[in-house]
Formats: structure tokens, C-alpha cells, sequence
């Protein structure tokens, strides 16, 4: 399937928000063939709405030729219509052995910072299809829970200023290399992507053994879609359920209405636990592992005696006198 700009209009449409009041948007480029032909599609859809297109190319200078790459991309680029591109360099003295979990970190703070400087609201991903399938699979690998294997969303807040935007998750990657062919799109290969020390490079070799069994991108993304709309649902209503459970509440310390709480599904007791863990301390890229808030809640939840504890920077305390839970920032404690 092509996708001209009609097409790409449908696609931003179906995303919610109103681009077209925005002034001005960025869009990761890499140089790969996703975010080129992403980059591209804003270019004319800046073009046709009279909007500015920030491409952004991080030079992450784990390689000599790194640099030369990224300026490339931006080169290329900065011929299209209604497009202003930049690399912007990770400045580093060495890289620990959690080398793409870094990168990736660095990478995402050097455009936020990018588009807080410029008031740019929403950055554009170009994830796909195959990559939302390779998610779920290795997040299935990791033991994940229901939020995890819902795969990434299509709109992500990424902290108050910024939108994580990603417009593909249902487009097959072999149809935006359709594209980048129609349009004589020129694209870089990062040897990393084929390279056996990273587990989500060995994931991604072995669909072909399972695409054999069915175990298709297509259905792993219908699949990730289905489990988001489950997990949106209890995440309404254990919105809900947390903020009628509230009895006292400020930036320090929350109080919940534990009789009322327990009476509810686990489930829903995890996630009212989680939403007021984030109240008080806001997770940023990690929040504690799962495991170790399941352990938490089974504890609270016992009948006898909870010995009080700290998970994430916030003390748990249950009171049975008052029937409540008592949730405190670690440092604020008196």
C-alpha cells in the first residue's frame, strides 16, 4: 500500500490531536528507511499545512563514521520543503555495557531538550508494525505483565512538554521500503541492527520460524492493540477506584481507604498502588519491577501483621487501627 498524503492525513487523524495547530513539529530521523519515509510524509504534509518540520539526527559517536552519517542524513534532507534539520551530537566519555539502553536514553533527552528549546510539542517516531511485534515478543522474553505486552502506544507522554507520536504501529515495514523506492529515497544501515550481541537483533532473526507458525507482525500487532484496549479499560477504572479511595492526599504523603481498597481485584489494587507511587515519585524511564510491586501488594493484602517497608522511594505503612494505607516519600519521613 502507498500512502500518499491523503493517506498520511487519515493516519495523523486517526491519532487524536490536531497538528494543524501546532506551528511547528519534530521527527526523528536515523536514516534508516522507516524514519526517512516518515520524515518525508512531514515534509509534504508540512508543505500542504504551512508547517515547519524540525528532522532531528542524533550522533550517538559510538562509531568513526558516525558523525559523517548524520550530517549526510541532514544534508539530504534539508532540501525538502518546509523542513529545518539538525544533528545533535551525545557527548560522552565512555558507554557502560548497557550500550542501546543508554544510547537510547541520551538519544530521546537530546530531542526533548531540542523541542522544549524550540516549543515543539510532539515528536514523531517512525516505529512500524514489525517493530511493535519485536517489542512484544521481547517484553513476553522479560517476563512482562499486561502494560508491557500491550506493546508501545501511538501517543506517549514522553514528561509535561512532550508527546511521543508514532504514526506507522500498524504499517508493515516492507511497505514504508515500498515508499522509500517509489520516492528514491536514499537510507543508511546501522551494522548494529544486525548484530547477535543484542538480544532484540536475535529476536528479530527468528521470525521467520515463527511467522511460519502463524505467529505473523500483523497478529502480534493485532494482538498488542488488544491488550492496550484491556489495559486502558483497567486503567479507567482503577482511576476511578484510586481517587474515590483517596482520604488524604498532598505532595508528600497519601492516604488511602484501605477497607474499602482491598475489596477489589488484585489487579485493580496493583495499579491504585502504582498511580500513587508515580503521584509521589513520577517514574521517568523505569518505574520498580513489577515482581517487586506484586510481592508488595500480596504482603499488604495478607490479614496479619505488615511490617513496613520503602519500594521506589515511597514507605508503605498499613494501619488497622484506621483501615488505611499509608503511602510516604522516603525522604520526607519525620
Amino acid at each position: 500500500m502507498m500512502m500518499p498524503s491523503p493517506q498520511f492525513d487519515d493516519l495523523l487523524a486517526a491519532l487524536g490531536p490536531n497538528f494543524s495547530h501546532e506551528s511547528d513539529l519534530a521527527v526523528a530521523v536515523s536514516g534508516g528507511p522507516d524514519s526517512m519515509a516518515l520524515a518525508h510524509m512531514l515534509s509534504n504534509w508540512g508543505k500542504a499545512h504551512k508547517k515547519t518540520i524540525h528532522v532531528l539526527c542524533v550522533d550517538h559517536g559510538l562509531r568513526t563514521e558516525s558523525l559523517l552519517e548524520a550530517q549526510s542524513v541532514v544534508h539530504r534532507v534539508s532540501s525538502w520543503p518546509h523542513v529545518r534539520a539538525q544533528v545533535l551530537k551525545w557527548e560522552h566519555a565512555e558507554v557502560g555495557s548497557r550500550i542501546q539502553e543508554e544510547a537510547r536514553a541520551a538519544r530521546y533527552s537530546l530531542m526533548a531538550e531540542y523541542c522544549r528549546a524550540h516549543k515543539i510539542k510532539f515528536l514523531f517516531l517512525a516505529h512500524h508494525q514489525d517493530d511493535q511485534a519485536e517489542t512484544l515478543l521481547f517484553r513476553l522474553a522479560k517476563g512482562s505483565g499486561l502494560d508491557g505486552l500491550a506493546g508501545m502506544a501511538s501517543l506517549q507522554e514522553y514528561d509535561s512538554h512532550l508527546t511521543l507520536v508514532r504514526p506507522f504501529l500498524m504499517i508493515p515495514k516492507s511497505e514504508l521500503l515500498t515508499y522509500c523506492h517509489a520516492h528514491a529515497l536514499e537510507s543508511v544501515a546501522d551494522p548494529s541492527n544486525d548484530s547477535d550481541r543484542f538480544a532484540r537483533v536475535r529476536l528479530r532473526k527468528s521470525f521467520a520460524v515463527l511467522e511460519a507458525e502463524g505467529l505473523t507482525a500483523s497478529r502480534l500487532g493485532v494482538t498488542a492493540k488488544r491488550l492496550a484496549r484491556a489495559r486502558d479499560c483497567l486503567d479507567f477504572l482503577s482511576e476511578n477506584i484510586y481517587e474515590a479511595s483517596i482520604e488524604n492526599k498532598n505532595t508528600k504523603h497519601i492516604v488511602l481507604n484501605f477497607e474499602a481498597l482491598k475489596k477489589y481485584p488484585e489487579e485493580i489494587i496493583i495499579r491504585c498502588v502504582l498511580k500513587g507511587m508515580n503521584a509521589l515519585v513520577p517514574f521517568t524511564d523505569y518505574r520498580p519491577r513489577l515482581e517487586k510491586i506484586e510481592d508488595l501488594c500480596e504482603d499488604i493484602l495478607k490479614s496479619g501483621m505488615f511490617r513496613k517497608r520503602t519500594l521506589g522511594g515511597v514507605i508503605f505503612e498499613r494501619d488497622d487501627d484506621r483501615k488505611t494505607l499509608v503511602l510516604t516519600i522516603e525522604h520526607e519521613e519525620t
